[in-house]
């Protein structure tokens, strides 16, 4: 069964960084296209970024130059590095992998972005 959970959300002040991570478990990170999405309050799921199999991302336009996803196949990890960052940011952020039937997705972790 895959299982993924994020961490490394948290508070900080405009134009710092954090560094969100996926730790994936029942599969392998470096098999599936793997993504981050993010829900602000009363607003629809957002996709923020991706990362291919082979190796190819993308990113919304609003997080391009700011935000990187990157995977640790050794440990079976996406992380999402977060820089510059805005108020507009504040969301809860979502990791998922992208399989031929279904997606499957973590709990979330809250990232909350104000001085």
């Amino acid at each position: 069964q895959v299982q993924l959970v994020e961490s490394g959300g948290g508070l900080v002040q405009p134009g710092g960084s954090l560094t969100l991570s996926c730790a994936a478990s029942g599969s392998s990170v470096s098999a599936y296209t793997m993504g981050w999405y993010r829900q602000a309050p009363g607003q629809q799921r957002e996709l923020v970024a991706t990362l291919a199999p082979h190796g190819d991302t993308n990113y919304t336009h609003s997080v391009k130059g700011r935000f990187t996803i990157s995977r640790d196949n050794a440990k079976n990890t996406v992380h999402l590095q977060i820089n510059s960052l805005k108020v507009e940011d504040t969301a809860v952020y979502y990791c998922y992998e992208e399989h031929l039937l279904r997606d499957y997705w973590g709990q979330g972790t809250q990232v909350t972005v104000s001085s």
